[in-house]
């Protein structure tokens, strides 16, 4: 059994006991459990497809941790023109396991 979930504007194929990296969850603290009900699609024995979502379909997750991800470096250069800009951020990730998918 599997389920499409939709979070902070992505999309996400998950089944049970999977381990993904979501964007931050503001006040997720280990250990927590928290519910997604943007469930866009359940496959089982039949599959269910919502319109946007499925009605009282959800997916629990557990999460595992807060953590930030590798440094990414923005550099433009314009040429000849002495004109440069270095930019560099760190994305904020929540790393969760999927504990059940209620369809």
């Amino acid at each position: 059994m599997y389920a499409i979930i939709k979070h902070g504007g992505k999309q996400y194929k998950v089944n049970v006991g999977d381990v993904l990296d979501l964007d931050r969850i503001e006040g997720a603290e280990p250990k927590q459990t928290i519910e997604i009900s943007d469930v866009l699609l359940v496959s089982g024995d039949e599959t269910k497809v919502g319109n946007p979502t499925v009605d009282g379909a959800k997916v629990v997750l557990e999460v595992i941790g807060n953590y930030r991800g590798k440094k990414v470096i923005i550099f433009k250069k314009r040429r000849r023109k002495d004109s440069k800009k270095k930019r560099g951020f760190r994305r904020d990730f929540t790393k969760v396991r999927v504990k059940e998918i209620v369809a």
